[in-house]
Formats: structure tokens, sequence, C-alpha cells
């Protein structure tokens, strides 16, 4: 009677047991993927599944290998490199439904994914080519919010690519179509979820700019093929009665750092205003990378002061060292501001600035110590010959400084 007594026993407890539940995993394959805005509108991006563990997202010219990818039981959260951006997603076969999520801002949009290849469908031929330059300002009746910018596209058939410049940075590589008379535009890398669309004619576009779903604002635009932003290099500049910079920051072991140290004793030092939330910054922080690796050893050192969003300085410091490792930076990157991106008092770090008014900003120093060029913000490659130009003028000048 015991020995039944106990069989049975042993039958009803392993009939109670749960069944694990099968791990759901992403389907190889091409994807369309949508994030839920404001105004019913979507911002879609595609990206193609290369295997369970790898993924690679397309805007443009642009793709961005993604491999922080974890599953758990039907769930999928993929991490976005360089940024704290990540999705995370239910997986039903080939659908994905969840969210996308940066957690020190409190934004999460509602994001979808299906199997695709099509970013925006063609519902009808151009009406026109917007192949060129336009003189564009955002928020134009509100002189709060009002910028200037310059959009640079090329159209081949529907399709247009390009992006928008403005005095601090660019809008990164946008990819879109032309239907009839209505440019739809979008782009996503884990910092940015933007949306552009606008009616336009042979020579005006005017539009709405959503950036995730906190975000919009209107702008217009006209054909204007000599149309130029004020340069760069003009709008930072030193207060009177300075000639150089001096700052004293911590590095992620706490030493603090200076230009008076002797590491930097006659070098021809570029001075990289920054922070690792920043899309432009993360375009500035790999060129830069690539040039230091290649130059280090002629007289010119790199250090990168960073103002972070992060509400501590050890988070601030996980996501400086993130960046510096996937952009392969070898130079020092400080703390200069945790908890804050505030421009005000990231000018009070830095007072012999008139103002940060971008970040990236770059400060070029001679060998005597002297500030001998800051330059507002960052073109990356998604503006094409404007990053080549840029980037042909700051290795001859830092060349010339070394000879001084």
């Amino acid at each position: 009677m015991k020995l039944y007594t106990f069989i049975l026993a042993s039958i009803l407890l392993l009939s109670c047991k749960t069944e694990p539940k099968t791990i759901q995993k992403l389907e190889k394959g091409l994807y369309r993927a949508t994030l839920q805005i404001q105004d019913q509108q979507e911002i879609p991006f595609t990206f193609e599944v290369v295997t369970t563990n790898e993924l690679l997202v397309f805007n443009a010219e642009e793709v961005i290998k993604v491999h922080e990818i974890e599953y758990v039981n039907d769930s999928v959260r993929i991490q976005m490199p360089y940024f704290e951006g990540y999705l995370k997603a239910k997986i039903d076969n080939d659908k994905l439904s969840g969210e996308f999520v940066k957690e020190s801002l409190n934004r999460i949009v509602p994001f979808t994914a299906t199997k695709g290849n099509q970013r925006f469908t063609s519902s009808g031929a151009p009406k026109t080519n917007i192949t060129g330059s336009w003189e564009t300002v955002f928020s134009p009746d509100v002189a709060e919010d009002r910028y200037i910018a310059k959009g640079i596209f090329k159209q081949e058939g529907e399709k247009v690519t390009g992006t928008f410049r403005t005095t601090t940075g660019d809008y990164r590589y946008l990819e879109g179509v032309l239907n009839n008379d209505v440019l739809q535009l979008s782009t996503f890398d884990g910092a940015h979820a933007f949306y552009f669309t606008a009616k336009v004619n042979d020579s005006t576009m005017n539009g709405h700019f959503y950036s995730g779903n906190h975000w919009k604002e209107p702008f217009t635009a006209k054909l204007n093929n000599t149309y130029e932003l004020p340069d760069a290099e003009t709008l930072t500049y030193l207060k009177k009665g300075y000639d150089g910079i001096t700052f004293s920051f911590p590095d992620e072991k706490g030493k603090l750092v200076s230009l008076t140290d002797e590491h930097y004793t006659d070098k021809v030092v570029v001075v990289q205003i920054m922070g690792s939330w920043c899309p432009n910054c993360l375009d500035e922080s790999r060129y830069y990378s690539e040039f230091y690796t290649k130059n280090k050893n002629k007289g010119i050192e790199f250090v990168g002061l960073a103002f972070e969003v992060a509400k501590t300085p050890e988070e601030a410091f996980e996501y400086i060292n993130r960046m510096k490792e996937q952009t392969g930076i070898t130079y020092p990157v400080l703390l200069a501001q945790y908890g804050s991106s505030n421009k005000i008092s990231a000018q009070e770090k830095l007072p012999m600035l008139n103002h940060v008014l971008s970040y990236p900003t770059t400060i070029i120093i001679g060998k005597k110590g002297k500030v001998r060029k800051i330059h507002t913000g960052f073109n990356g490659p998604a503006t094409g010959q404007v990053y080549i130009d840029f980037t042909k003028s700051f290795e001859s000048f830092l060349q010339e400084l070394t000879t001084e």
C-alpha cells in the first residue's frame, strides 16, 4: 500500500510540473519595422536577420551591425550599438511586436516588424526631382525654436537619399521616396528615430519633422543650389581676454586630467566636447579614433570631454567605455558632466567660451597652449563632399601646427 501511495504521489507531482517554454528566436530574412508616433504616423526602417545572434539595420548607405541580442522564452531584446536605446519585442513566428526604449529619457515608442524589404510603399510616379540643395527653416514661425538648415538630396526614380545639415551637425542617413508630390524620409540608429514628410513642387517644400513620439515641428524649404550655412568656425569662440582653455576632469579611474599635464606639453591637442548619446559625436569619434591611431606619434594628442545624460558617474562611464570600445577610441575621454546635457551648464564648465552651441564641438590647441581654431558641430559621412572637405582641411591644419 505504501509503495502504491508513493507511486501515485510521484505521478501527480510530475503531472503538475510546468512544461519548460520553448525559446523563440528571430527567423532569418529581411524585415520592415515601424515605430508608431503621433498623428497616426510611423517611422519605418528595414533590417536583416543574418543569424539568430546578428542583424543589420539599413539607412541609405549606412549598415549598422547589431550583435547584442538576448532571448527569453518568446521575447527578444535587441540592444543597438553605441547608444542606450534598445528594442524589446514578443516573437510570433516572423512577426515582432513591442517597444523601442530609451531609459534615461523615459521614452517608449511602440514597435512592430514583419517580413518585408520596402521601407516606404511607392504609390505613384514622382512629379518632380528634388536632387540638389534646399534652403531650409525649421519651426519658421516660433522664434525660440527656429533654426536654419541645408537639405542635400539625391533622387533616382522615386527613391530619395540625403540629409539635412544644420549649424550644429547633420541628421545623418535619411532614406525614403517621393510619391507623386509627397516626400517621405526616415532613419533609425538607436539614438535617432526621425521621420520627415513634405508636400513638394518644383522649387518648394512644406512639411513636418517628427523625432520619435515626443517632438514634431514644421519646416519649409526652397531649392537653392548656391545656399551655404554660416561658417562652422565662427560660431563658438573665446571670450575677450582669453587665448586658451583650462579644465580638470576625472578619467574612469578618478584621476583628474588637465591640459597642464606633462602628457600634453609641446603637443598639438584636439579637445572634443561630446556625449556618448550623441549620433554626430559618434560619427566624429569614429573619424577621430582612426586619425589618432595613425598620427599619435606625430606630436598630436586628443582628449574627449563627455557631457552625459546618465544619472550617476558610474553609469556615465559605462556608456563612455562602451562607446570607446565600439569605436576604437584609445585617447582619454573624461567625465565633464553627468545627469544632463544642458548646454548652459556645459558652458559653465568652460567659462572661457562664449557658449557651448553644439555637441560635438572641437577645440584645436597649438603646441604653445593657445587655441587656434574652434569648430562647432560635425558633418558626418552622410553629408558626402562636405565630410570629405572637412577631413582634408582638418588634417592639413593639424599637420601645419605640428611643424610650428
